[in-house]
């Protein structure tokens, strides 16, 4: 494992000097692919449409290693894409900043330093065991920052991660969650996005009697929504809800006979689309709604990606004490158990899969805002963490 930080800063550096925002990842991919296989890292591109909403052609790098015998199948998945450019950076967001422990760059956090560490891992793995048993599947993503995670939903949908035993995403949970490192995140909360279109009725505005007011209502409707009581999950506490969007009018002088508001529902575990639905019934009877209105969820290539459903890993899985004893091992201390308030590519693989699917990464701060900045020491012990896991399953 030595040199582990010199590859870890060179590698992340390099990969913060490409600038690849969701729907826009083919260089960054290419550089990953040639890393890999000037590593010795088996690898292959993993090619997806999605004809249906985006027409996207996306790209993701892959690798199936497998040992000399059967054992246990691990998933390692981590993605490549940034959220676009913010405004307000004080540093060179294309050019890797160190100043004391802190390493800046846009996507120094989220996720270009922990899919580094997945490529530093895997390289001294296969460098320094030469038989193990099992296989291990890596994912390198495009598409996570976008509106349905297409990267990690493609290689689902091709098989790429059946029958793995468990999943580990180096998303900076301890950057996520502002705990400090280690911190593991066994689960997230999820997430729909609905809009509410109300239809009331018009009249002249000198005489609002005689119609339904369609604002008001909706304004109504929001203020009721507002108000719940959300349902408490043990590990992932209360979801939330959030009007992101509203929209309504009609004729000049005119009672509006239109409106419309768009919600982001974080959810826990129990809160579904029909609980959704039944929740907004609920409120529009307090609220004494005159107008009639409708429900659409956002419209979704197919129905697995129509939403992230929670999902938790219980604390006394083998696969959790396994990561928790060799987290301790490398840090001196466990991980501090945590969970997701929002949702990524994990969600999918959590609840999709089959297995359980962890969430450990390095600390940080400012992902998806300026001066975004990644714990170089923090992001290390995440690569060796992951290394001396793959030499405990698996090495013969």
């Amino acid at each position: 494992m030595e040199n582990f930080r010199e590859k870890i800063i060179k590698l992340t550096s390099e990969l913060i000097g490409i600038y690849s925002p969701y729907f826009k990842e083919e260089e960054i991919m290419e550089y990953a692919y040639n890393w890999l296989k000037d590593n010795n890292i088996p690898v292959d591109y993993h090619r997806y449409s999605e004809d249906k909403i985006t027409k996207f052609q996306g790209v993701n790098v892959v690798g199936n290693i497998k040992g000399k015998e059967e054992g246990l199948k691990i998933l390692l998945n981590g993605h490549l894409d940034t959220v676009t450019l913010s405004q307000g950076w004080t540093k060179d967001p294309f050019k890797a900043t160190i100043e004391g422990d802190r390493l800046y760059g846009l996507g120094a956090l989220d996720m270009k330093g922990g899919s580094a560490a997945i490529m530093v891992a895997l390289e001294a793995f296969l460098r320094n065991v030469k038989d193990f048993k099992g296989e291990i599947v890596y994912t390198l993503v495009s598409d996570e920052e976008g509106p349905y995670g297409l990267g990690t939903d493609a290689i689902i949908l091709d098989g790429i991660t059946e029958d793995i035993d468990f999943s580990i995403v180096t998303e900076p949970s301890s950057g996520f969650t502002d705990i400090e490192f280690p911190c593991l995140c066994l689960g997230a909360r999820g997430g729909y996005n609905y809009s509410v279109k109300l239809n009331g009725k018009a009249s002249h505005a000198a005489s609002p009697e005689l119609g339904i007011d369609a604002i008001l209502d909706g304004a109504k409707l929001i203020c009721q929504l507002n108000e719940l009581e959300l349902r408490e999950d043990p590990q992932l506490g209360k979801g939330s809800l959030v009007v992101i969007e509203t929209s309504g009018g009609g004729a000049a002088c005119s009672v509006a006979e239109k409106s419309s508001f768009t919600v982001f529902r974080h959810v826990v575990r129990g809160e579904d689309k029909d609980y959704l639905i039944k929740e907004v019934d609920e409120a529009a009877k307090r609220a004494n709604i005159k107008s009639e209105y409708k429900i659409e969820f956002r419209e979704a290539p197919h129905e697995g990606i129509d939403g992230f459903r929670p999902y938790t890993v219980d604390e006394d899985n083998q696969f959790t004490k396994l990561l928790q004893e060799t987290i301790k091992e490398v840090t001196g201390t466990y991980g501090t158990i945590a969970y997701f308030s929002s949702m990524g590519d994990f969600n999918y693989l959590g609840t999709r899969t089959g297995a359980p699917t962890f969430i450990f990464g390095a600390y940080g701060q400012n992902h998806h805002s300026p001066d975004e900045w990644v714990s170089i020491d923090s992001l290390v012990k995440t690569a060796q963490v992951i290394y001396c896991l793959l030499v405990k399953l698996l090495k013969i």
